[in-house]
């Protein structure tokens, strides 16, 4: 490439950067900063935990977006000025080092431009996910113990914490369903490409004359919400029942009633949570999913509304698939809507499901 092609490009660089600026909202992100700085430094802050904790994590998460965009605009600046150099001042190396520097720059300026994709409602919430299997027994229960690996170790390349709510185990191996908290900045933005159901077809573990099977999974991904105006919960409209948890916590939580079952009668939706040691914290985050369960309802019955007024509206279906994973008799992980594949079965099995997740970001604003 010559060398007034690398100014061009870098110089461009520097203009989506720009541009950048504005869609990610960087300097309302700065203020953000200097507000919750203020309330770090109050002697009380640490007095309620749970939101100290909420809110450092948002200033970790929001300073090191503004960080990362000042970074490249920084090396950008500096690159861009050493490339106008006068040619006679540059040797044969240091072109090619402008040239290699300007490569790593751009690759890195497109993940960061990822980050301007998400900019729907919940975006930047955690998630609420919940795996359901299909029929089909122990090959469908294990499809959805391999979805929660799968996304379990999506949550922990990106640095999320996650926290198992509700599971209930299948009899031989897998899960009949799970439910799981997922917290970090843009965790929903991230999973909501991931709700609908999920079609696995491979050679059967369980399978003695090593038939090939297919396997269904539901997969429900839902913001986590505050609580709002919208929605308002009445404790007359909920039944709470407790039992005794069959899941992680500690000696005591199959010996107490620690488990609780929140039942929202007018709506039939039912929250089950276990997983925490004591029957407080289990209410607690059952009351959390609860809520953002029925703000989800809301939202949904808001924008059927408006989208039957327009004559679009399409009543959704249990068995409406959204990917496929082929395992045999060849390899090939395919989303059905945006039509972006892989071979790379394996891959993606494994947590890595960025391409699969930018590519409905894109299909959503076509």
């Amino acid at each position: 490439m010559e060398m007034q092609e690398v100014v061009k490009s870098i110089e461009n660089l520097q203009k989506k950067l720009s541009e950048m600026y504005d869609i990610l909202d960087i300097a309302k992100k700065q203020s953000q900063v200097l507000v919750i700085a203020e309330e770090v430094n109050k002697p009380d802050f640490w007095k309620d935990q749970e939101n100290a904790t909420k809110k450092s994590r948002e200033m970790s998460d929001l300073q090191a977006e503004i960080d990362l965009w000042g970074k490249y605009d920084k090396e950008t600046k500096d690159l861009l000025e050493i490339a106008q150099m006068d040619e006679a001042d540059k040797d044969v190396n240091m072109r090619e080092d402008i040239e290699k520097q300007y490569v790593v720059l751009e690759k890195n300026i497109l993940k960061l431009e990822f980050k301007t994709l998400f900019d729907g409602k919940h975006d930047k919430e955690s998630a609420i996910v919940a795996i359901h299997s299909g029929s089909g027994g122990t090959e469908a229960q294990d499809w959805a113990e391999m979805l929660l690996r799968m996304y379990l170790r999506y949550a922990d390349q990106k640095g999320w914490k996650t926290t198992i709510l509700d599971e209930t185990k299948g009899q031989e191996a897998g899960f009949k369903s799970v439910t799981f908290q997922v917290e970090g900045n843009f965790a929903y933005g991230h999973l909501k490409s991931e709700h609908g159901t999920h079609r696995l077809v491979r050679i059967s573990p369980f399978d003695a004359e090593k038939m090939r099977h297919t396997s269904f999974a539901l997969v429900e991904v839902i913001p986590e919400l505050e609580e709002s105006e919208d929605v308002k919960i009445d404790d007359k409209d909920i039944r709470i029942d407790t039992f005794m948890a069959g899941g992680n916590g500690g000696q005591s939580v199959n010996t107490t009633y620690s488990a609780v079952r929140l039942v929202h009668i007018p709506t039939g939706i039912t929250v089950t949570c276990q997983n925490e040691k004591s029957q407080q914290q289990n209410r607690k985050l059952a009351m959390k999913v609860l809520l953002s369960r029925l703000q989800k309802v809301q939202e949904e019955k808001d924008e059927e509304e408006r989208l039957k007024l327009r004559g679009e509206y399409k009543s959704p279906e249990w068995g409406s698939q959204i990917r496929s994973y082929v395992l045999h008799p060849y390899h090939m992980v395919k989303d059905l809507r945006t039509r972006y594949e892989t071979t790379d079965d394996e891959g993606v099995l494994n947590g890595e499901l960025d391409p699969f997740v930018e590519a409905y970001l894109r299909f959503l604003k076509n």
